[in-house]
């Protein structure tokens, strides 16, 4: 069976079970996984954040519940028909597509897309497909550039030929809508922030070092950890991850490697375990000799996220907990941008090759 056949009938048995509920005279219901850190568990084999089996019933006739699982079926829906249309949208138009005021009310069906949004994730999680696979996308949020072609609805996109500005990643890269064509690149790059993205860019980093230049402007969004899964998966290139010395660059970092709490269910075919830090880290700043002055004193909320990583499973290894350590007895963080403070080319002449040729990274 095709994968988007699959999706559609999974779609279609929520609206055979609640007229199957209906026949019997029984309160339609559904199960959603708990999406939550209490349900899920880090597999230490695999490398991965797997949820757990927590499930908390949706039902119709219980007042508390009654909205959402209006809701949820009418999102369903939604994506039902995108399915039969063979159509792909956003999440925004989801939202609008899904609104509208009650019947002999003053109440609609969802105020805010923060309502239909999480929806669509529990249909993910309970069905066990992806947004994409339900031809939902969201903003393209990334850019790459490097020695790699794709093929784009019948397009052909040498990323290596797009200028400095690169290739605009889409939230969609499954293998039917973006397919690899030819990489001959020796490993990907995955770059926290623009900013630094483009310098590498500017100075054509990717092509003395034969690469792949990945950003998803902070928090990577699902297209860009897909495109890097798949690089690392297919074509088996090492990911190397640059982003900031604070606890949110640690954490963007485990996101890339584990997975995410939120998104556990998609770990499987996001997450790249075989992903390796490869800076900023907190042993920096006197390696490379920047000085305290361009550092930020970490405030309570920095701290106390930092706090929150060391109790987490996947930071358990010695070296990351003496990692997170030595920031927080150094009280201060550093933006990759201090690397500007030695020389605006720092970061592509002396910094990135020194740590990849001392294979100076963290596991």
């Amino acid at each position: 069976m095709a994968k988007s056949t699959a999706v559609a009938k999974k779609l279609s048995g929520l609206a055979d079970l609640v007229i199957a509920a209906a026949a019997k005279k029984r309160d339609p219901s559904i199960k959603i996984p708990v999406r939550s850190l209490s349900n899920v568990r880090f597999n230490e084999k695999k490398g991965i954040i797997e949820m757990g089996g927590n499930t908390q019933d949706r039902t119709f006739f219980n007042v508390a519940m009654a909205k959402k699982f209006m809701q949820t079926m009418l999102v369903a829906d939604a994506l039902s028909e995108l399915q039969r249309a063979e159509l792909t949208t956003s999440l925004r138009e989801i939202y609008y597509r899904t609104k509208h005021t009650m019947a002999d009310s003053h109440e609609n069906t969802f105020d805010t897309q923060d309502e239909s949004d999480p929806i669509i994730e529990d249909l993910e999680v309970g069905l066990e497909a992806l947004r994409e696979e339900f031809h939902v996308r969201a903003d393209n949020g990334g850019t790459v550039i490097g020695p790699l072609v794709l093929s784009d609805d019948g397009d052909r996109v040498d990323c290596g030929k797009l200028g400095k500005g690169g290739y605009s990643v889409p939230s969609i890269v499954e293998e039917e809508y973006v397919g690899i064509k030819k990489c001959t690149a020796d490993f990907v790059l995955l770059v926290e922030k623009g900013t630094q993205w483009n310098r590498l860019a500017e100075d054509k980093f990717w092509k003395k070092y034969n690469c792949i230049l990945l950003t998803g402007n902070g928090q990577p969004p699902r297209g860009v950890r897909r495109l890097a899964r798949r690089l690392n998966e297919e074509k088996k290139l090492p990911v190397y991850v640059l982003v900031d010395n604070d606890p949110w660059g640690y954490y963007i970092y485990s996101v890339i490697k584990q997975g995410s709490i939120n998104l556990a269910f998609e770990s499987k075919r996001m997450a790249i375990p075989q992903a390796k830090f490869v800076g900023l880290s907190s042993a920096d700043p006197e390696a490379y000799g920047l000085p305290r002055n361009v550092g930020i004193k970490l405030n309570d909320k920095d701290i106390g996220r930092a706090k929150e990583l060391l109790n987490y499973p996947w930071f358990q290894k010695k070296e990351w907990q003496a990692e997170i350590k030595k920031m927080l007895a150094s009280g201060l963080k550093y933006e990759l941008d201090a690397l500007a403070n030695k020389d605006f080319q720092y970061l592509t002449k002396k910094y990135l090759p020194k740590k990849l040729a001392d294979k100076d990274w963290l596991d």
